[in-house]
């Protein structure tokens, strides 16, 4: 199997929708190792704590992709199999990256959540990272817990803005698509087309501002395929659960979706009946909020390998 690695000045142009029309930026066979210099979601423009996201960053090119990665052999009604082996703060400190944008987050009107009250300051956090943990603070250090907030394969003929989650993966910030994790996403165009990018040195649960630890990467994968898995939705699974991903608004609804297709998970992998699953996940089923803020919310629903036969 065969080893790649794309640097930023080989990727040339990011991607800010995510489609079956790009040409691909390498072709690669399944089984190979993929080494990737990303981004962050500002495409690196904001550079100090005095830089305001509304002066140097413009609607909607934001969260460039790196990409699309073809993958020989790849066809509609496939399986994309992205196993995660690392993911490396690359680029000078401070390094990371969070602020609160006018009109964006989780306790803020937005464009699609209209409220009357005035929109949030601008204030922007610049913070070193390394492997090692994060600086918040003089009294504050935060785990180093990345992950990839983007990642995602072409639909069959939309191209899909780079900021919205959706079946094909995409925008979900999810924090459980880190290192150790394998992802499974559908195939609808030949090749598949992966994009990825926006990567998150540490991030809670729904995002709450809209802005995570937002840093370059340097991430390491192998790339695989799984013929006629059909999948829905995208899936997940790690050495202590396998989890549905569901991407929608309302809320309740992207969690449904994750729940219903665990339901049919465990009914086509593990021998469950669809009855005694729903029931069985009543008890034992987790929920993990990805995102609350974007254009559709991002929610995984998940079970512990241990109850698994």
């Amino acid at each position: 199997m065969a080893e790649h690695y794309l640097t930023e000045d080989m990727q040339q142009r990011y991607h800010y929708t995510i489609g079956p029309y790009a040409d691909p930026v390498l072709r690669i066979n399944p089984g190979d190792t993929l080494t990737v210099e990303t981004q962050d979601a500002f495409e690196g423009k904001i550079l100090t704590e005095d830089t305001m996201p509304s002066e140097v960053l413009e609607v909607p090119f934001l969260n460039p992709q790196t990409g699309p990665f073809y993958v020989e052999g790849a066809e509609k009604g496939d399986a994309l199999v992205v196993k995660i082996h690392s993911i490396k703060p690359r680029g000078p400190q401070p390094r990371g990256t969070t602020c609160l944008v006018p009109h964006f987050g989780g306790l803020t009107g937005t464009d699609t959540t209209v409220t009357l009250q005035d929109p949030l300051p601008e204030i922007v956090r610049k913070v070193n990272i390394t492997e090692e943990g994060i600086e918040w603070s003089d009294q504050i250090a935060l785990p180093y817990e990345p992950f990839i907030g983007t990642i995602g394969t072409a639909p069959q003929i939309d191209s899909i803005n780079s900021l919205t989650p959706g079946s094909h993966g995409g925008n979900m910030d999810l924090p459980d698509v880190g290192p150790g994790c394998i992802l499974y996403l559908p195939v609808r165009s030949e090749g598949a087309l992966l994009y990825l990018g926006d990567g998150h040195a540490v991030q809670g649960d729904g995002e709450l501002c809209g802005v995570a630890i937002e840093f370059a990467t340097v991430t390491r994968m192998t790339l695989d395929l799984v013929k006629g898995w059909g999948l829905n939705w995208p899936r997940l699974e790690n050495n202590e659960f396998i989890m549905s991903i569901g991407s929608a608004r309302p809320m309740e609804d992207a969690t449904r979706i994750a729940y219903a297709d665990l339901v049919a998970w465990m009914v086509d992998s593990y021998g469950f009946d669809q009855w005694e699953a729903y029931m069985l996940l009543t008890q034992i089923g987790k929920v993990r909020l990805g995102n609350m803020v974007d254009p559709n919310y991002t929610v995984g629903a998940s079970i512990a390998k241990r109850y698994l036969p």
